[in-house]
């Protein structure tokens, strides 16, 4: 499978990377896969990263990709703002695609999205790749056995302290007009998951925003106004009942990538924090009173076949490994012509719920998803 890379900032390496080394960690691999070219809007930086990383042809236009016959695949790594058009256009030109998260910057235009990949019959995955750390695959296990019984509660979050100096140039992901919303899409979009997979479908949500540093340094270092939210707290009711809340942001002091949950159920929990991403905490209540607690599950570099022992079962994780689980996953989809999950049906949905979110923020109103 060849793959077309669009964009190379700091995710197209990390999806190069998982390309790259996916045969270290999965064993077999059963398929063949390899970058065989990328563009980005600047061509200097395509050919650099095409030459410095291996990655076969650099391309002067995503035109001139799509227009490769040799290219069956595209990896989406570009700002928000650009996704739709980058979907559209490969979605015609029968491309099976791999995006990064958020899939679009409105609900309307990623349902057309997940509609036309759907009717054209290709495979089309969106990246939440906390999905493929093993202690949240386990969770997902021990929640669909029943083992926590019906979830009640729920509680995520997602904290960043990169926007806690106003003195420090802002980034593209804290610029709306490139990233389409705030924090809620480049944070919670994967909090909203999250829960959304292992807790049930949504029902209705009622947001607040928060901009802390109403003017802070721009992108080109001069005094800018802060036109996104730079935290968002949300409460939500699943269909199932559920009740819980997500709170994101990137104003929180001493924070890194902290992603984490707990979900309460009528048997038992589980809590899980990225910054300690080799273990998931279980609570049995159907035990006796007397064995009851907190139980950390081992998961280290325990993944399910075929996934190999590098670097071995009780190596400690990282971030990366994540990715390296998601990009096989759809890969492996794409070899099978099998319908990949997280789908961007899955990343429609969430676009619905952001929109809702934000729609409820704005008017102070809940809002039914």
């Amino acid at each position: 499978m060849k793959i077309g890379l669009i964009g190379f900032g700091g995710m197209g390496k990390t999806h190069a990377y998982a390309v790259n080394n996916l045969k270290y960690f999965y064993s077999p691999v059963g398929f063949d896969a390899e970058i065989a070219g990328v563009c980005c809007r600047n061509f200097e930086n395509a050919r650099n990263a095409a030459e410095t990383y291996g990655l076969g042809k650099a391309y002067k236009s995503l035109d001139d990709m799509l227009s490769d016959d040799s290219i069956d695949i595209i990896d989406i790594c570009t700002p928000n703002v650009f996704h739709y058009e980058e979907l559209k256009a490969a979605i015609n030109a029968g491309k099976h695609i791999y995006c990064e998260k958020p899939l679009c910057t409105t609900a309307s235009e990623a349902a057309e999205i997940a509609a036309m990949a759907k009717e054209n019959g290709l495979v089309c995955a969106v990246v939440f790749n906390t999905r493929f750390m093993l202690p949240v695959m386990r969770a997902k296990e021990l929640i669909d056995a029943g083992r926590i019984g019906t979830p009640l509660s729920f509680c995520g979050r997602f904290y960043h302290s990169s926007a806690t100096e106003p003195g420090k140039n802002a980034g593209w992901k804290q610029n709306k007009d490139i990233c389409g919303g705030g924090v809620l899409f480049d944070l919670g979009s994967h909090t909203i998951d999250l829960i959304r997979w292992l807790c049930g479908e949504f029902e209705s949500v009622s947001g607040l925003y928060q901009i802390a540093y109403p003017e802070r340094l721009g992108q080109n270092g001069e005094k800018w106004k802060t036109n996104a939210e730079e935290a968002f707290y949300m409460t939500a009711r699943l269909k199932n009942g559920a009740c819980g809340t997500i709170s994101v942001g990137k104003i929180m002091p001493g924070t890194n990538d902290d992603h984490s949950f707990e979900i309460y159920g009528t048997c038992g929990s589980v809590k899980f924090n990225l910054m300690q991403p080799n273990f998931l905490e279980f609570y049995d209540s159907t035990k006796p009173e007397s064995e009851r607690g907190f139980t950390r599950i081992e998961c280290c570099g325990r993944y399910p076949s075929p996934s190999g022992v590098f670097p071995g079962v009780k190596a400690p994780i990282g971030w990366l490994r994540g990715h390296v689980g998601s990009m096989y996953n759809f890969l492996s989809s794409v070899e099978h012509k099998s319908e990949p999950s997280p789908s961007f049906e899955d990343a429609a949905r969430v676009q619905l719920i952001m929109e809702k979110a934000y729609i409820s923020a704005e008017n102070g109103t809940r809002e039914t998803v």
